[in-house]
């Protein structure tokens, strides 16, 4: 058997991706629970959070589970996100992606989250 070549995490909350104004003051609820990432621009700012803290007049897109790669990555490494998008496009997985300092997170629909799950480990991910 050939050894695994990442491990990755299933985190087990729905999450939300939403959209607010540019000028918009970050919200409260967008911070309350250990993995939220929050990204502004010019043109919006954008929060990746719980699901259920999301209030329901919010411009998001729900329903999404996380995968984060076991880290911390090597900034020398090359290709991991590449990879992983690769293998789930083949199988008609979308994935949005967030990196950090030390690793990444890749999430994907939760209807499609055990199909992403069974294509990454018969890739030789190993998911945990």
């Amino acid at each position: 058997m050939q050894k695994e070549i990442l491990t990755m995490k299933l985190l087990e909350e729905k999450y939300g991706v939403c959209r607010l104004e540019k000028e918009a003051i970050i919200p409260e609820w967008a911070s309350r629970d250990e993995f939220f990432s929050i990204t502004k621009t010019s043109d919006e700012l954008s929060i990746v959070c719980l699901e259920r803290d999301i209030p329901m007049d919010t411009v998001c897109e729900r329903g999404w589970r996380i995968l984060k790669i076991e880290g911390p990555l090597d900034f020398s490494l090359i290709g991991i996100m590449a990879s992983i998008s690769s293998i789930l496009a083949q199988k008609g997985i979308s994935i949005f992606a967030i990196s950090t300092y030390d690793t990444d997170y890749i999430l994907v629909k939760n209807t499609d989250v055990d199909n992403a799950v069974e294509t990454l480990v018969s890739e030789r991910y190993k998911v945990i």
